[in-house]
Order: structure tokens, then sequence, then C-alpha cells
């Protein structure tokens, strides 16, 4: 970790980490980093060339100082994971063909 990110950053990135590492799936790798809103969420397919562009969220202190965090963060991450897999389609019906 850098020394710059502030104290409080510190902590909210290790708490970040920390509910991370309880999650592993054989698809998708992520990775947390400090962000000017909070602390960042990245989320990457692990199978390369397939679809390289990461998808990310974001939580406010707000949320990572909530008593409930493991419970909505569990929610975040199965919601935007279900949001990322939806931008995979190269097919929909939401999608026009030219």
């Amino acid at each position: 970790m850098e020394s710059s990110i502030p104290d409080l950053n510190k902590d909210y990135l290790n708490k970040v980490i920390i509910e991370l590492g309880r999650y592993e799936h054989p698809l998708f790798d992520w990775e947390a980093r400090p962000a000017e809103r909070g602390i960042e969420v990245v989320i990457r397919l692990k199978v390369a060339g397939l679809h390289d562009d990461p998808y990310k969220f974001y939580l406010t202190p707000r949320e990572l100082e909530a008593r409930a965090f493991p419970w909505d963060f569990q929610r975040q991450l199965y919601n935007y994971l279900h949001d990322y897999l939806v931008e995979m389609f190269t097919r929909s019906p939401q999608i026009y063909d030219t």
C-alpha cells in the first residue's frame, strides 16, 4: 500500500480486501484500491481475450461504516457480477444488429 493513502482510507481498503478474500470464483478475479469516492472494486474475467473490460464499482465511507457491511457487500458484489455478465452479451433483443 502507498504511504500517501490517509490512515482512514487504509482502514477502508483493508476492510474491503479482507471481505474480498472471503470470496473465490472460477471465472472472476477482483481487487480493491483507493479512489476519490472511497474504495474502488475492480472485477475482471479470468479468461484473457474473451472480455477484457473490467467492471468497477465504488464503496463510499458511509457504506464501509455500516454495521451490516459484510451482508451489504455480498448483495452488491452479487448484483454487480450479474450486471457484468449481462454486459458481456454480444447479441440480445436490446442490441440491434447492423
